[in-house]
C-alpha cells in the first residue's frame, strides 16, 4: 500500500445550528484513505457516517477542519480548482430511486459527467458510454431506457456507471446496497470490488452492515455519536475488537449455524442513542457502556495507537501495544 494517503482528513467537524441549539453531527474526525484502499465506515443510524462522507467531498458548507486530497486542501480550493477536483472524486448514493433524474435517459445520466467536464465528444463519447454500461453489467440497449424501466439493482448500476464515468480516483459509497434486495446486494458488492481492481479506485464505504464491510474493506472505522471510537485493519478488528461499542456491534451479527448462535454471548446495550444536541461530557458511549467506570463520565478518551494497525478511543483499552 502507498505510504502517502490519497485523502487525509484532520479534525473534521460539522455542527448544524438548529434554532438556539447546536446539533453536533461529527466532531474532530481524523482518518486517512490510501490509493486503491477501501476504508469502511460503520455505525448505527444517526452516528454521522453520511455527514462525514458529504463533508469530505465538500458537500457540507458547515464543515470545519482540514481535508487534503493528494496533499492539497479542499477547503482552500477556488471554484475552478474545485470543479477539477470533482472529476477525481465522486459519490454513489444510498437510494437508487431518488438519485437518478426520472426525466433523463440512461445515456444522458451516464454522459452527464462527460459533458460537464468536457471529457469526450462525438464518436469517442458514444464509445465511452457503451464501455461504461458494459462495465457495470448492463447492455447497450439499456442506454435508451429511463429510470422507471429499471429494477433497483439496475438503477444502482446506473449510478455506479455515472460515478466512474470521469475516471475518478476516489468514491464515497453512501450505503449503496441498503435499499436493495439481499439477492442483489452481493452482485453490487462484487461489481465495486471488480471496478476497484481494474481502475485502482479508493473507496470510503459507508454502511451499518458489518458482514458486508468485512468482505469489502481493508480497514474499518467505527463511529458513534459523531466520533471515531475505533480504527483498525479489517481482520484485526474482527479478531480483537477493543471498544465496547465495537464488541456490541460484532455480537449482533447473525451466525448461520443455530448451534453456534445459541452458544455465543450477545451484548445488549442499555438506553437509547444520546441526543447529538447534548452529547455526554466524557466518553460519548459512557451512558450505554456495560463496562463504564467513573473516569468515562468525566474525561473524553482520545483515539490512540494500540498497535501499528489499531487505534481505539477508550479508557479501558490496553495501554501497551498488543
Amino acid at each position: 500500500m502507498n505510504n502517502e494517503p490519497l485523502v487525509d482528513v484532520k479534525d473534521l467537524t460539522v455542527h448544524f445550528p438548529v434554532g438556539k441549539h447546536l446539533l453536533q453531527a461529527i466532531t474532530d474526525i481524523s482518518i486517512k484513505i490510501y490509493p486503491g484502499e477501501t476504508l469502511g465506515l460503520v455505525g448505527e443510524s444517526g452516528s454521522g457516517k453520511s455527514t462525514t462522507g458529504r463533508a469530505i467531498l465538500r458537500l457540507e458548507p458547515q464543515a470545519q477542519g482540514k481535508v487534503l486530497f493528494e496533499g492539497v486542501s479542499l477547503f482552500d480550493m477556488k471554484k475552478k480548482e474545485l470543479k477539477a477536483f470533482r472529476k477525481t472524486a465522486q459519490m454513489i448514493f444510498q437510494d437508487p430511486y431518488a438519485s437518478l433524474n426520472p426525466r433523463m435517459s440512461a445515456r444522458e445520466i451516464i454522459a452527464e459527467p462527460l459533458d460537464i467536464h468536457h471529457l469526450e465528444r462525438g464518436a469517442a463519447r458514444e464509445l465511452r458510454l457503451k464501455e461504461l454500461i458494459d462495465l457495470v453489467g448492463l447492455s447497450n440497449h439499456h442506454l435508451s431506457r429511463f429510470p422507471h424501466e429499471f429494477s433497483g439493482g439496475q438503477r444502482q448500476r446506473l449510478g455506479i456507471a455515472r460515478a466512474i464515468a470521469a475516471r475518478p480516483r476516489f468514491i464515497v459509497c453512501d450505503e449503496p446496497i441498503s435499499a436493495l434486495d439481499v439477492s442483489v446486494q452481493a452482485q453490487i458488492i462484487n461489481l465495486l470490488r471488480a471496478l476497484q481492481e481494474e481502475m485502482h479506485i479508493s473507496y470510503l464505504f459507508i454502511t451499518h452492515d458489518l458482514r458486508v464491510v468485512k468482505y469489502l474493506s481493508h480497514r474499518i472505522a467505527v463511529m458513534y455519536l459523531g466520533h471515531i471510537v475505533e480504527l483498525s485493519s479489517s481482520n484485526e478488528l474482527y479478531a480483537h475488537p477493543l471498544h465496547p461499542y465495537t464488541q456490541a456491534l460484532l455480537s449482533a451479527i447473525p451466525i448461520p449455524d443455530p448451534k453456534l448462535e445459541r452458544q455465543r454471548t450477545r451484548i445488549f446495550l442499555k438506553d437509547e442513542l444520546p441526543s447529538a444536541f447534548n452529547p455526554p461530557k466524557g466518553c460519548v458511549f459512557c451512558t450505554r457502556c456495560p463496562q463504564a467506570k467513573p473516569i468515562c463520565f468525566e474525561k473524553r478518551p482520545e483515539l490512540r495507537n494500540i498497535s501499528s494497525e489499531h487505534q481505539v478511543a477508550c479508557h479501558l483499552a490496553p495501554k501497551l501495544p498488543l
